[in-house]
């Protein structure tokens, strides 16, 4: 009850605060009963000034920010729900600003010293107490170490836990109540919605996981010479304090100043996004311009680790299908890998899906080139799911906010090219290799050896089982017993199966060469 009545205070002020915004909508959105928003409305908070003129979605990103870091990353997190805000509201709430004032330089000093238990005098030789960049969650100091190395310094905000704890928990009873009472939200999962923002901010609230994130980054392209990742200085790293190597170069979105210098930044943004989601399956999920930076030489470098996404082979090899798909105008390829992956149930009709599918994607195909945006795409795929019994899948959501975030920066460098035509040969010789008989191949026979491996295992917990129910008083049919004891006596004849297992590797072997 205690939490009951504390989260309606809160959200009373929260929906005040909406209110003087003008954007109570997102109580519609949740099935908060329409007298709870006409009491708002009744008790007078008044308006800000400077909304009046501005699309609901940007009103909402004003509300939000003036609500604090919880809410400024749950936007965030709708900003790659078109499915469940719409097109508009998604794109506005995609330019949500992640900052707030700063904390002072004393504070900073003080965290850092309690952190890495050492003066900041032995850790630095200077330490600018006036941040250069002040976020949500933590705030950067530019330093010198003792040896004369530039750093950047990131340091968590005083008791910023304890407040994104507060709110989470207001987020999460309210996504409940949305769920328990408006069944048809449960498709789009609001709990996970708000787990996934918590899981996201747990990572961040540790600086050591950004750290981890940033280094297997780096080693991942550290042959590519076109994207560059800092150095973790990890003596100086800690759970609230992440120092790296200093990045120094022009911001993706001075147009001006690239265009001018000429480089080819559109192709490397292609071609290192390719490499992040489908080589490797590990990319930065956060590149927005206040987050790239371009150096003398052209290449890409990086900051801001702390949110990355996750794709496993399959889900690369179906994605990597349904884009090939869309560019091709392979409907239904691209409504048979839907049903494979299992995003829509077997039940459905393919060839109505397919129709589906081709309804919203040649409006957009069928444009100039220069004007395609996959990303778009991917969320007009969102839009039609209900009518299948689609689930959302949240592994794609991160990946269609990266896509589209790389699509805005490549379109605002250069308007007249497509960086999904770029990446295209990549995506193919990619499939080539991954999907070709070969590789099925070798991926089936590791399955085979794999399960032949558990197997043992498997075997020795079904003895144990049953000696179990035996011992509780399960009497077993004389053919039973017979057929076990068959069993234990094969165990000692195994061999034949590690020698085929060897054979299937050594085939393997020769195959691939």
């Amino acid at each position: 009850m205690g939490r009951t009545v504390r989260s309606l205070r809160r959200v009373w002020s929260i929906a005040r605060t909406l209110a003087r915004h003008d954007a109570l909508f997102p109580l519609e959105i949740l099935g908060a009963p329409r007298i709870f928003a006409f009491a708002i409305r009744l008790s007078g908070p008044r308006r800000i000034p400077d909304v009046k003129d501005k699309r609901p979605g940007e009103r909402l990103a004003l509300a939000l920010q003036s609500l604090g870091p919880a809410f400024i990353k749950l936007g965030q997190g709708l900003a790659v729900r078109s499915d469940l805000v719409g097109d508009q509201i998604s794109t506005d709430l995609s330019a949500l600003q992640d900052r707030l004032p700063p904390f002072p330089g004393a504070v900073a000093r003080a965290i850092i010293e309690e952190e890495l238990e050492r003066p900041i005098d032995e850790l630095f030789n200077t330490f600018d107490d006036e941040p250069v960049a002040a976020a949500s969650i933590a705030q950067v100091h530019r330093a010198v170490t003792a040896d004369g190395v530039d750093v950047a310094v990131k340091v968590l905000r005083p008791e910023i836990e304890a407040a994104f704890g507060r709110d989470l928990d207001l987020l999460m009873w309210l996504a409940e109540l949305a769920e328990r009472h408006r069944p048809e939200l449960r498709r789009l999962k609001p709990v996970e919605v708000v787990e996934t923002v918590a899981q996201s901010v747990e990572i961040e609230m540790d600086l050591r996981f950004e750290a981890a994130a940033a280094d297997e980054l780096r080693e991942n392209l550290a042959g590519e010479t076109s994207f560059r990742v800092p150095t973790v200085d990890w003596s100086r790293t800690a759970r609230r304090v992440l120092t790296t190597g200093w990045v120094t170069g022009t911001r993706i979105n001075e147009r001006e100043v690239l265009v001018e210098a000429g480089h080819d930044l559109v192709a490397n943004m292609a071609k290192v996004l390719f490499l992040q989601v489908f080589r490797d399956g590990f990319f930065h999920a956060d590149m927005h311009p206040g987050n790239l930076f371009i150096d003398a030489d052209g290449a890409v470098n990086a900051v801001d680790f702390g949110i990355m996404g996750r794709l496993d082979k399959k889900t690369r090899q179906y994605l990597a299908e349904m884009l090939l798909g869309f560019l091709t105008g392979d409907y239904r390829r691209v409504a048979e890998v839907h049903v494979k992956a299992g995003y829509v149930p077997a039940d459905q009709s393919v060839d109505a899906f397919a129709q589906a599918a081709r309804s919203i994607a040649e409006p957009i195909l069928g444009l100039a080139l220069s004007d395609i945006s996959l990303a778009r795409l991917l969320a007009q795929l969102f839009r039609i799911t209900e009518k299948f019994q689609m689930e959302t899948q949240p592994q794609l959501l991160l990946l269609q906010k990266t896509m589209l975030v790389a699509e805005g920066v490549g379109r605002r460098l250069y308007p007249d090219v497509n960086m999904w035509d770029l990446a295209r040969p990549l995506i193919e010789d990619w499939m080539v290799r991954e999907m070709g008989p070969e590789t099925r191949l070798r991926d089936a026979m590791g399955d085979v050896v794999r399960g032949l491996e558990r197997l043992p295992t498997l075997l020795a917990d079904m003895e144990e089982s049953f000696e179990s129910m035996r011992r509780s008083g399960l009497k077993l049919h004389p053919d039973t017993v017979n057929a076990m004891t068959r069993a234990r006596g094969a165990r000692v004849r195994r061999w034949p199966i590690w020698a085929a297992a060897a054979f299937g590797v050594a085939v393997i072997v020769v195959l691939t060469g």
